[in-house]
């Protein structure tokens, strides 16, 4: 379980078919083998630690749902370490499993803000409400504007000095993980499908 709330922004150092190793200082300390971090929102394993990297394993489903198979050595990555029992949730409930991509529309400046706009698939749109959460390549984020096709958030400043939501560019993918507690209560109404509508496609 994660908050959104990114501790560090990593470097992509290798990313071999199912290996992806990630430089970084802030998110190892503390860190053990076997533990969950979030990378790009995406709940990986650690299974190899050194000084300043850590290697973890993905699996073909990971890569269909998110864009962590068009990583590529040197990239940005957001980093975010499990949630802690009893600390301050300052984002909001992140599962850390990403359940489609969206596409980076356009990135325009309001005053000391960014509104960042993005293209999502209609599984992700059906849960996305104004003024409502949604993560985005693990950063947790408010809806401000929505359409038929696309969603807007605005970005202070703290986060787009601390995450790589803003070194993107136009068409570039990022993970989309909408709000779990809509997917609970749809799930549970008459009729409900909830999570079985969620595809890749």
């Amino acid at each position: 379980m994660f908050t959104g709330i990114i501790e560090e922004v990593g470097t992509v150092k290798e990313t071999e078919r199912g290996r992806l190793v990630i430089g970084c200082q802030e998110i190892l300390r503390g860190t053990n083998l076997g533990d969950s971090i979030a990378i790009n929102g995406v709940d990986l394993t650690v299974a190899e630690m050194e000084e300043d990297s850590f290697l973890a394993n993905v699996m073909p489903e990971t890569y269909r749902r998110s864009n962590l198979g068009q990583l590529k050595p040197g990239d940005p990555v957001n980093l975010e370490r499990a949630l802690y029992l009893g600390a301050r949730l300052s984002g909001h409930i992140v599962r850390g499993v990403v359940e489609a991509t969206g596409t980076l529309l356009s990135l325009t400046p309001e005053e000391d803000a960014v509104i960042a706009r993005y293209a999502a698939p209609p599984q992700i749109l059906r849960y996305v409400v104004v003024k409502g959460p949604i993560a985005i390549d693990g950063v947790s984020l408010t809806v401000i504007a929505k359409d038929e096709t696309s969603f807007s958030v605005s970005l202070v400043r703290y986060t787009i000095e601390n995450t790589n939501l803003t070194r993107k560019q136009t068409g570039d993918a990022i993970n989309l993980e909408s709000d779990i507690i809509a997917r609970y209560v749809e799930q549970l109404l008459p009729g409900g499908q909830g999570l079985q509508q969620a595809s890749p496609d």
